[in-house]
């Protein structure tokens, strides 16, 4: 008795059905599977015994001779076992022709043996199988248990395997798609234009690596319904590396775009939730701007109206006005300048509201031309040396003689420059000072280097004209230096009515310095209050 090494399967636990049509074959084939410790359930020699006798015990293996009594032989009688019970057969025959070889190995044994059988090659053949056959149920097992659909075909595209999943996905029981082509089992068709879409396998066996289906993709399934499915495909190689066909797996994709879909509505419920707050504030905005600005533009037509009945009622009392302080003419002409005050500030704001709004819309007029500074900057401050000397002001103009032109828009230039010298002399004390100088500074920008091997941020010194307006005498608390370019903010306890004015100058020089690309800043030190703006040389 020669040794066999000890293996996984316990050997009492091995029941084995032996179909020879050979007596004296048959018995020493028992003996020799009896003393290598397998349990031997019987003996038949015909194709229908053994169907009976493995659909009756349920043995472990059946060792199948291929010849055998009656009509059918045994490779027919292995095709119906393997199919119906899903039994390991091995065969045992003394035929090594060619074509009892491929006819035998098309239905996939577990072994094959040729007699006379040594008890060596007979253990050999038997764990082989017994252990070959552990692996294929497990991954079998496996398979069936998958939510996923699993679809094996050979390199020709055929159906080799088709797991349960896989059968309620498409419709096809696995016993019908065996063999089938691909193409008629698993269908697939693009879902917005209903055209055929190409399967992943051939891609998958074209380009031999992964391929993942794409988005919006529907299977058709063997009654013509559609699915929305995801999938991908692997090709499958030997271990010498050769592809010896592919695996498909594949999942109906409802609940994930159903789930998509969900979590799609509730980001569009929560952006229109946030829409909604904001519209709301937008509106709370507005309402509060219409409720400012209509006070702000009653209080001057409110005058305006005071204003003209006094005119009138001057004129109606002039014949009588006989011991009046002022002459009917004085009180007129005090009148009317009151009423030209008034308009033209009702004009500025409602021209301050229009640039506003033009900025706001992006469609501020600019037009460019190259001035210089040197030149024009004093002829601006001209109108205000006389309001500042009236005041007992003094207004200082440094600018330096060789300074490059500027490039930018006249018109709006003009406008920041003005309103920041008449919000400078409107607030400076009498005796006191103010100043305008101008100078040229470095502005540090971070750029991103275009050079894709370093991929760092670098800094640029960039050119910028300050221009900074000071006066004296006035004191804004830190607290109030960030809303002092609000529309209509005025600081508290200031007397507004004294000094006038729209309450939008500074917005509006402030959006403008913003649409020539510049910023603008208030500082308060030691008495003095400083407007800087930064502007480029040119835009």
């Amino acid at each position: 008795m020669i040794g066999i090494p000890s293996n996984t399967h316990k050997k009492e636990t091995v029941r084995i059905l032996v179909v020879e049509d050979e007596y004296i074959l048959a018995i020493n084939l028992q003996e020799s599977l009896e003393s290598l410790g397998y349990t031997v359930l019987g003996i038949v020699d015909s194709a229908a015994e053994a169907i009976e006798k493995a659909t009756e015990s349920r043995p472990s293996l059946i060792l199948m001779d291929i010849r055998l009594r009656g009509e059918m032989d045994g490779i027919q009688a292995s095709e119906q076992i393997w199919r119906n019970l899903q039994i390991p057969v091995i065969y045992l025959t003394g035929h090594s022709d060619k074509s009892t070889v491929e006819r035998a190995t098309l239905t996939s044994p577990f072994g094959y043996i040729l007699k006379p059988i040594k008890e060596q090659e007979l253990y050999v053949a038997i764990q082989t199988a017994l252990n070959r056959y552990d692996r294929e149920q497990f991954l079998s097992s496996v398979l069936r248990g998958m939510g996923d659909g699993v679809i094996v075909v050979d390199p020709e595209l055929r159906v080799k395997y088709l797991n349960q999943a896989g059968e309620a996905l498409t419709g096809w029981r696995w016993d019908e798609a065996k063999g089938r082509m691909l193409t008629e089992v698993f269908r697939l068709v693009d879902e917005q234009t209903q055209i055929p879409a190409q399967n992943p396998i051939l891609a998958a066996l074209q380009q031999e690596t992964t391929i993942y289906l794409g988005s919006q993709i529907l299977l058709i399934t063997k009654d013509g319904t559609t699915i929305p499915i995801a999938d991908s495909a692997t090709p499958l190689r030997d271990n010498s590396g050769m592809i010896t066909g592919a695996v498909l797996v594949f999942r109906d994709d409802t609940q994930r775009r159903l789930t998509e879909e969900r979590n799609l509505a509730t980001e569009r419920a929560q952006q229109l939730e946030i829409q909604v707050v904001e519209l709301q504030r937008l509106n709370k905005l507005k309402e509060d701007f219409l409720a400012t600005t209509s006070h702000e533009m009653r209080t001057p037509l409110s005058n305006i109206k005071m204003a003209i009945s006094a005119i009138e009622n001057i004129l109606e009392r002039q014949d009588s006005l006989n011991s009046s302080t002022l002459s009917p003419s004085e009180s007129v002409a005090r009148y009317l300048t009151i009423l030209r005050e008034q308009c033209e500030q009702e004009l500025d704001l409602v021209d301050n509201l229009l640039h506003i709004r033009m900025i706001d819309a992006d469609v501020y007029p600019l037009e460019l031309t190259s001035i210089q500074l040197q030149h024009w900057l004093p002829h601006v401050a001209e109108y205000f040396e006389e309001r500042a000397k009236a005041r007992k002001q003094t207004l200082e103009v440094s600018v330096p003689p060789n300074l490059p032109p500027l490039v930018s828009d006249l018109a709006s230039l003009t406008e920041i420059i003005s309103e920041l010298l008449n919000n400078a002399c409107k607030y400076t004390p009498p005796e006191g000072e103010i100043t305008m100088d101008v100078r040229i500074i470095d502005t540090t920008k971070i750029l991103i280097k275009e050079d894709a091997e370093s991929g760092v941020l670098d800094n640029l010194q960039v050119p910028y004209f300050q221009i900074t307006v000071s006066n004296s005498g006035v004191i804004i608390p830190t607290t109030e230096q960030s809303r002092i370019f609000e529309p209509f903010y005025r600081i508290p306890q200031s007397d507004r009515w004294q000094h006038g004015g729209t309450g939008l100058g500074l917005a509006l020089a402030k959006k403008l310095v913003e649409y020539l690309q510049g910023k603008i800043e208030v500082t308060s030190s030691q008495g003095w209050a400083r407007f800087t703006v930064q502007l480029p040389l040119s835009l």
